[in-house]
């Protein structure tokens, strides 16, 4: 996936949340763009955010 459709992905995912009344911040952002960028798996995007969330089981 080229960075261009990266960025398009997250800005209309982005764009859906805010409709719904939710806000996504820079760190989570940045995650999806690893993520997307196959630097980070799944589980561990999973793991940050839960433990952003405050998460614990």
């Amino acid at each position: 996936m080229s960075e261009k459709q990266i960025e398009r992905c997250i800005k209309n995912a982005t764009f859906s949340l805010e409709m719904e009344g939710f806000s996504v911040d820079e760190q989570t952002k940045e995650w999806c763009r690893r993520l997307l960028n196959k630097e980070i798996t799944m589980e561990e995007y999973l793991t940050m955010a839960k433990e952003k969330a405050g998460v614990t089981a």
